[in-house]
């Protein structure tokens, strides 16, 4: 009975002993199997070949982008912002080319009017001026064309025209209007600029249905 219980005591010391040196329990391994086991730090993620993990530790761009600046207006972060209308006090007046010289000719004559930005800021116009031409004797309110106006951005000191076409009076064919200056009002606005007139006299058609004076939208 000795003896089996002996035998019995010997092998399970030497399973005890094997279990041990399997899970690196033993006293020659102790400092590589501590190592092998620690579990992967969350802050370095890493691939199979031990190359970082894609994206590990990366965060969403919250950072916003400003855009540059059309035609139309500025734009900023992809959507438009609007511009204000020009008004009468940022705007200088003047004639085009040939500093408002016109054709003796009796033909219909073409006057452009230079309409610049002074400011410092861009803006907007769209549609017909008032123009009125002025006498000694009276005003006469010039109709307007049949152009479509469209929207004209000008940015600081740019300009943008608009054409006065009128009719020159010939002795003997209609009633004379002697023109000394013009009065403008830009589109939307209700104060006005005046230029003298540089032309000579105009032939009178306040009342027709189709005069040959008359004017043109701005940029048109």
């Amino acid at each position: 009975m000795r003896l089996f219980h002996a035998a019995t005591a010997f092998a399970a010391t030497s399973a005890l002993a094997l279990t041990l040196t399997a899970c690196g329990g033993g006293s020659d391994n102790d400092a590589s199997g501590d190592q092998s086991s620690a579990p992967a730090s969350s802050s370095s993620a890493a691939t199979a070949d031990g190359a970082p993990a894609a994206n590990a530790g990366a965060t969403k761009d919250t950072s916003t982008t400003t855009g540059g600046t059309s035609a139309g207006g500025t734009t900023t972060g992809g959507t438009s912002t609007g511009t204000s209308r020009c008004h009468t006090s940022g705007l200088g007046f003047s004639y085009g080319p040939g500093d408002g010289q016109v054709s003796s000719s009796d033909d219909q004559q073409a006057l452009p009017v230079v309409l610049k930005n002074k400011t410092s800021a861009t803006c907007t116009i769209q549609g017909f001026p008032g123009v009125d031409l002025k006498s000694s004797s009276g005003t006469w309110s010039l109709t307007r064309s049949s152009a479509t106006p469209k929207t004209v951005t000008l940015a600081a000191g740019s300009s943008a025209t608009f054409t006065i076409t009128y009719l020159p009076w010939n002795k003997g064919s209609g009633t004379e209007f002697k023109a000394t200056s013009v009065v403008i009002t830009p589109p939307n606005e209700t104060t006005s600029a005046t230029l003298a007139w540089p032309g000579g006299s105009v032939e009178l058609q306040d009342g027709a249905t189709h005069p040959g004076t008359y004017t043109g939208p701005v940029g048109g």
